[in-house]
């Protein structure tokens, strides 16, 4: 009786933080129009043009292309899917990509949706094109996630500017993607035109929640499964994992959610947002730190976490050059701030 309540416990930890949809469609292999039936947790992008997508479909590799209304327009394999893309957007007539582009990337077990408050408000309030990235975050790791991301990023042709906004787990996959230069035989290089990046919610420390939910559920193949391999690196695998992450090498800012000493949650140590804490954010060289009195996933609803976001992308701090708040890197002394020209 106590092991199913603490399994049950565990269960309830895992899905209340991450919230996975479980549901998922696998789509036919012909070229039509459907309803593409949303985001779902088998696709990953591979291509995003505006609103315009190729999605590749974890469980069967095949590719469909959705189009700004989220109905399917072609599928096949990425080739077939780039050609019927290539004929549409000739025909009718679709704008090309041009200046600053802001890449969103959503936490683990959510969707691109949960994006849209924050990326709208980039889109209307900063004048950037807004590239909303969406990946199936419970079947892959991050290692794959990488290198989707890699493929939208090429993709991107036009834009002067690229800059990421991350939620959660999305900021893992973007220091996976960067940290792929360091590797033997690198599959990509980091593009050139990246300029900033706002961390929003990252467990750049690793995660101890889901350590905490491995352990109780003394790391049943079940929710091993819900959860997927990303969620299992950080549980299981996070010394491995946070060999391969890079430390950005270009501007970025980190926002974590808090709420006083103790936090939300009594299975982690110290202030938390209910799923990642406050140290776990943290990441050495940042060019600016602020907590918020937010949830987890509320942060990307927050009016003050837009504004902060928009601020750094514009000027490189949340507030005013002469407050931020950097997080040093050790052996490196503190930047001047008072008196501290710009």
């Amino acid at each position: 009786m106590v092991d199913m309540r603490r399994s049950a416990l565990a269960l309830v930890l895992v899905l209340t933080a991450f919230c996975p949809s479980l549901s998922a469609q696998t789509g036919s292999l012909v070229q039509t129009t459907l309803n593409s039936l949303g985001s779902e947790q088998i696709w990953s992008d591979q291509f995003v043009y505006g609103k315009w997508r190729i999605q590749r479909n974890e469980l069967t590799g095949h590719c469909r292309l959705v189009d700004p209304n989220n109905v399917r327009r072609a599928s096949g394999d990425g080739e077939q899917c780039r050609a019927a893309f290539a004929t549409i957007k000739r025909t009718e007539r679709v704008p090309p990509l041009a200046g600053k582009a802001v890449v969103t990337l959503h936490g683990l077990g959510r969707t691109r949706d949960h994006m849209t408050a924050l990326g709208q408000h980039l889109e209307s309030a900063g004048d950037y094109t807004w590239i909303n990235v969406s990946y199936a975050s419970t079947r892959c790791s991050l290692d794959e996630h990488a290198a989707s991301l890699a493929s939208v990023v090429e993709g991107l042709n036009g834009c002067d500017e690229i800059h990421f906004v991350c939620h959660s787990l999305g900021n893992l996959v973007v220091r996976r993607y960067l940290g792929e230069a360091n590797q033997p035989e690198p599959r990509w290089k980091p593009d050139p035109r990246i300029g900033r990046m706002v961390m929003i919610g990252p467990p750049n420390n690793g995660a101890q929640l889901a350590r905490v939910a491995a352990n109780l559920l003394n790391d049943n193949q079940y929710v091993r499964m819900i959860i997927g391999p990303s969620a299992w690196q950080l549980a299981r695998q996070w010394d491995d994992a946070q060999k391969s992450l890079a430390t950005p090498d270009f501007e970025f800012g980190v926002i974590a959610g808090g709420f006083g000493d103790c936090g939300l949650n009594p299975f982690l140590n110290g202030d938390d947002d209910l799923v990642v804490t406050v140290a776990e954010t943290r990441l050495p060289c940042a060019a600016d730190f602020r907590v918020v009195q937010c949830r987890h996933g509320g942060m990307l609803h927050d009016r003050l976490v837009h504004e902060y976001v928009l601020r750094f992308l514009q000027h490189g701090y949340f507030t005013a050059y002469s407050e931020r708040q950097p997080i040093v890197a050790p052996d490196v002394a503190a930047p001047m701030v008072a008196g501290e020209s710009q």
